[in-house]
């Protein structure tokens, strides 16, 4: 299984509007941050995308996504769903809707973002999303591959983790509960948010994520959703224990 990371940075990305501090002015590559998403590639050659941020129309042609079989989508905060207008390329490559794993809840709040695509009168072009319900704990399949939703807090909004193999990605925790926790044991490749240094109501600092990981067990961690308050990707890289890295746009890592 390969996993892309589309995108690595917060809500607001990387550099942040008309800021000029030294991670926003950095030259460096990996300091240049869409908003957090990642695209796994199965040995059946399904290819899947965690969500669908503003940059997502950017993210597949920067990645050369000419298939997209399923949308998983861990919320319905607007930098995690707000480009998925754009699936609409795929249906019409494709001839096919695209089914879109989500809570009822996150269902509930794409049919209010996106109303045109649910409409019993639909205008000609607008996406076809088949919107398929996921509940926390309860397995479900995309092709041959089996998933397991994994439920964390984004302060007191639940959001879904997605564990797939040995491989699970997390984005937008704050607080993971035990059961949460024991559906995790025994991954060897965790993706996990470490939004910065300070603490924040509603993420995983560099410390929280780090303990996260070792809470867990997890061999090998990467960090995303960074903010540019967090420094450079050369200094954060300094900071981190062994086993643990940052994650960077571009980024394909194999995994089982």
């Amino acid at each position: 299984m390969k996993v892309t990371f589309l995108g690595t940075g917060t809500s607001q990305g990387v550099p942040v509007i008309a800021c000029q501090c030294a991670v926003c002015r950095s030259t460096d590559t990996r300091d240049k941050r869409l908003r957090t998403s990642i695209m796994i590639r199965c040995d059946d050659d399904t290819n899947m995308v965690v969500d669908t941020g503003p940059d997502f129309r950017y993210q597949m042609l920067r990645a050369g996504v000419r298939r997209l079989d399923a949308v998983l989508v861990t919320h319905a905060h607007k930098d995690h769903i707000a480009g998925m207008d754009d699936v609409r390329a795929f249906n019409y490559q494709q001839q096919q809707s695209i089914p879109v794993y989500g809570t009822v809840v996150t269902h509930e709040s794409l049919k209010r973002e996106f109303y045109y695509a649910f409409g019993e009168q639909k205008y000609p072009g607008v996406p076809r999303l088949e919107l398929r319900p996921i509940v926390a704990g309860e397995t479900f399949r995309v092709g041959t591959q089996s998933i397991i939703p994994i439920e964390v807090m984004h302060y007191q909004m639940p959001v879904m983790g997605f564990r797939v193999g040995n491989f699970a990605y997390i984005t937008d925790a704050k607080t993971v509960s035990d059961e949460s926790k024991a559906l995790l044991k025994g991954v060897h490749t965790l993706v996990v948010n470490a939004l910065q240094e300070e603490p924040h109501i509603s993420h995983f600092t560099k410390e929280e994520a780090i303990a996260f990981a070792e809470d867990i067990q997890a061999t090998t961690t990467y960090l995303t959703h960074i903010s540019h308050r967090f420094g450079k990707h050369e200094d954060i890289e300094k900071m981190l224990p062994e086993g643990v890295y940052v994650a960077y746009d571009g980024l394909v890592i194999d995994t089982q």
